[in-house]
């Protein structure tokens, strides 16, 4: 027989219009990602792989408390049980503790080893977010310009670039969700569902119970089975590997909580929710019913926690996304949505606009009935960025007059606050060398429901402080504003939102700029560098008020502290277990360390100094806090 060179006589089983078609589809996803993806990993590099993971330094509270955690897990080589100064601290998934140890233990402890893994949480989210936008609006000819703008507005999101740069794990928790619903989406366009699809939803939620807990099952499966009733598609559910898929959720979830438990079993005979020395319950109790239950229904012990007002909680779903959600509002006013809550039938796009719909109401509805944190909006985010991605792809394919509208309406907004700005940049007085910052705020002291609230302190002397952001803001808005509005009144929607990206850049370098120099107000970081070369091992550093209001100190001096009035707050339930160490002092306790042979280091606000018998020495005052000692300096100390 004649040997043939053509392939479809070697290889049965090629199809030359297959092969061609692949060919062609591998050639434009190459071609997609050269123009969408790589921009896109520039502008992360830019916003959160670069300067943004060097300053400010780690705040006092969360962002200081979990990277200690981290810190103490390495160095007690105990990964099951995260710990604070000594103390078990049980409240907390596990998944952001271990990220930050992990990347400590392969670069060290630094602030920016501790910001890197949320910095590679967002980049996943990002990756998703774009994938999941082409997915979702593929029918309507516009999927990469979709998935690419919704990826954009996610980036340059206010809320995801603020928290993607402090230590909490609603961040994590969303990268979870929006993988989540990529699976579930996938497998609603295969025939027949494919059992990985099942497996990566099943991952998703466990994955996302280590990162939050209850919520991270409570929140996809509700908005799975929603989108279901309302599509009337809940037969989806025998189809798609219910037994099997199901089988990797307790996989993941069960191993460290059934560790966690034998390693923090009750003790004594605890009464009630209240504990009492050596009479506690256990990890279940304490991480379970206290943390995620009782929390909810406002009741978990102690109630040490704050709420933001419900209606500032609503408005912060869309301040977080400002100017994006414009154009989220946008899709929503001409999508179909209605239909599908009457359950009529919607087509492919539609079908995506009530999945995002379903998505975003569910996190606001389940907040708006328990305590809740600025913060904790995060999850929703992902699917305001799609709608705008859906709306913005549209428009660029075919201008249309709402977004010169919308495009008017901003310009109005951004001039009016550019106005602000410059006022406040040029009727404030010039900024002193080495002044704190916290001499020019509002003296009031009080706790802050919202995450940001010291934003209400500043005065109009302090804003000489803010010249160079207030600048940046100025110019930003009224040059991105103007080119937005200019371009879309050309109908150049592409140009346009490419102004109102690089508007939002230049805010986002502003607001980390405005941040890092108010942050000696949010941080103990200075302080605890500038005695760290005076403080020795025997040496006694002790925290006035709750350990959270100067966790950053106990983090950059790599040493426990005592604490002085503050049995309260994160230490609070973990210090009854018998091996606690006791390290909460009352005043005369304290007064008896200041007179004895050792040297003392105390942090405190000025006005809160306690009665101390001897010779105060003041170390060093900074960010409307100082520490003070029984001994003077020996010439350690630099401020």
């Amino acid at each position: 027989m004649k040997r043939s060179d053509d392939k479809a006589v070697r290889y049965p089983l090629y199809q030359p219009h297959l092969y061609n078609r692949q060919q062609a589809l591998a050639e434009m996803t190459f071609r997609t990602a050269k123009r969408f993806l790589f921009p896109l990993l520039g502008l992360w590099v830019l916003l959160y792989g670069s300067f943004s993971l060097l300053k400010p330094p780690l705040l006092d509270d969360a962002d200081s408390v979990y990277a200690e955690a981290a810190r103490e897990m390495l160095l007690r080589h105990d990964w099951i049980t995260p710990h604070l100064n000594g103390i078990r601290w049980l409240e907390s998934p596990p998944l952001l503790c271990w990220s930050v140890a992990a990347s400590f233990r392969l670069f060290g402890v630094s602030d920016w080893a501790a910001r890197l893994p949320l910095a590679l949480y967002a980049l996943a989210l990002f990756a998703v977010v774009f994938s999941l936008g082409r997915r979702f609006f593929d029918s309507s000819g516009n999927a990469p310009a979709a998935g690419f703008y919704a990826a954009l507005a996610l980036m340059t999101s206010y809320g995801i670039f603020l928290f993607a740069h402090i230590l909490l794990p609603d961040l994590i928790l969303s990268l979870w969700l929006t993988l989540g619903i990529a699976c579930f989406w996938r497998s609603l366009r295969e025939e027949n569902p494919s059992l990985l699809t099942a497996l990566g939803f099943s991952a998703c939620c466990g994955l996302g119970v280590l990162t939050r807990g209850l919520i991270g099952i409570i929140f996809p499966a509700a908005i799975v089975l929603l989108f279901l009733f309302f599509t009337r598609n809940l037969r989806h559910l025998r189809r798609w590997h219910p037994v099997a898929g199901s089988l990797v959720f307790p996989a993941i979830v069960l191993p460290w909580n059934i560790a966690a438990g034998m390693a923090n079993p009750a003790q004594g005979r605890p009464q009630g929710a209240a504990p009492t020395p050596g009479n506690v319950h256990g990890f279940w109790w304490v991480h379970v019913i206290n943390e995620q239950f009782l929390r909810y229904l406002n009741r978990r012990v102690p109630h040490n926690y704050d709420s933001v007002p419900l209606l500032i909680f609503w408005a912060l779903l869309f301040v977080w996304i400002v100017p994006w959600c414009a154009f989220s509002i946008r899709a929503l006013v001409r999508a179909s949505w209605r239909e599908g809550f009457a359950r009529r039938m919607l087509d492919r796009s539609g079908q995506a606009r009530l999945l995002c719909v379903l998505w975003v109401l569910v996190v606001v509805v389940f907040f708006s009935f328990a305590p809740r944190q600025e913060y904790y909006l995060l999850p929703a985010l992902p699917a305001m960025a799609l709608l705008a991605g859906d709306w913005l792809a549209e428009d660029e394919a075919q201008a249309s007059p709402q977004g010169r509208g919308t495009a008017w309406i901003l310009f109005g907004i951004c001039v009016l606050a550019a106005a602000t700005a410059l006022y406040f940049a040029l009727t404030s007085a010039a900024p002193v060398p080495g002044i704190d910052i916290a001499t020019m705020l509002d003296g009031n002291v009080h706790r802050y429901a919202v995450f940001f609230g010291h934003i209400l302190d500043l005065t109009h002397r302090s804003m000489g402080e803010f010249h160079w952001p207030l600048g940046m803001t100025a110019a930003a808005l009224l040059v991105g504003a103007s080119a937005n509005l200019w371009y879309r009144l050309r109908k150049n929607a592409r140009l346009a939102n490419c102004f109102l990206a690089g508007m939002i850049v230049t805010l986002l370098a502003a607001a980390h700029l405005a941040l890092n120099t108010f942050s000696p107000v949010l941080s103990s970081e200075i302080l605890a560098e500038a005695i760290k070369p005076e403080v020795g091992q025997s040496d006694i550093v002790v925290i006035n008020g709750v350990y959270e209001s100067g966790s950053a100190l106990a983090f950059y001096l790599e040493h426990p502290v005592r604490v002085l009035n503050g049995r309260d707050g994160v230490l609070w339930y973990g210090s009854f277990f018998s091996d606690s160490p006791d390290v909460f002092d009352d005043q005369a306790a304290v007064a008896k360390l200041w007179d004895g042979p050792g040297r003392v280091f105390l942090l405190t606000a000025p006005d809160k100094l306690p009665g101390l018998p001897g010779t105060v020495y003041v170390i060093g005052r900074n960010g409307g806090k100082e520490i003070v000692s029984n001994e003077p300096n020996s010439g350690g100390a630099n401020f």
